[in-house]
C-alpha cells in the first residue's frame, strides 16, 4: 500500500524536495506563516496570501482535495503533493494527519529566500 500513490496526486514531490518542504512549514508554523488543512487552504488562496499549497496523496478520498489545484492554477499559486499526511501533520506541529496546509505571505519574513527556491522547485516537477 505504501507505493501506492492516487496517480491524480500530481505533482509528486521526490525525497528531497519533500524533506526540504517539510523543513520549511516546520519553519512557517514556528512564525505563524502556516494554515492546516483543506478549508484553511482555500481560504488563504481565495484572499491571495498563499505562497504555495502542499497537499498529501494519500488522502483518502483524494476527491476532497482536487478543488485545490484548480484554485492554485486559476491564482498562479505553486502547489505540490507529498506522500504521507501523517508526516504532513507533524511538520505542521500536531499528531494528527494533515491533508493539505497553505504557507502564507508574511512582508519581511526570514523565510522568503526559502520559500522562493521551493517554488522554483514546485514549478520545475510541473513543467
Amino acid at each position: 500500500m505504501a507505493d501506492e500513490v492516487n496517480p491524480k496526486a500530481y505533482p509528486l514531490a521526490d525525497q528531497a524536495l519533500t524533506v526540504k518542504i517539510m523543513n520549511l512549514i516546520q519553519q512557517a508554523h514556528n512564525y505563524n506563516q502556516l494554515r492546516r488543512g483543506a478549508n484553511e487552504a482555500t481560504k488563504t488562496l481565495n484572499r491571495g496570501l498563499s505562497e504555495f499549497i502542499v497537499m498529501a496523496a494519500d488522502t483518502e478520498p483524494l476527491e476532497i482535495l482536487l478543488h485545490l489545484p484548480l484554485l492554485c492554477e486559476d491564482k498562479n499559486v505553486p502547489y505540490v503533493f507529498v506522500r504521507s499526511k501523517q508526516a504532513l501533520g507533524r511538520a505542521c506541529g500536531v499528531s494528527r494527519p494533515i491533508v493539505a496546509c497553505s504557507v502564507t505571505v508574511n512582508e519581511g519574513s526570514q523565510l522568503k529566500s526559502q520559500i522562493v527556491s521551493i517554488q522554483q522547485e514546485i514549478e520545475r516537477l510541473l513543467v
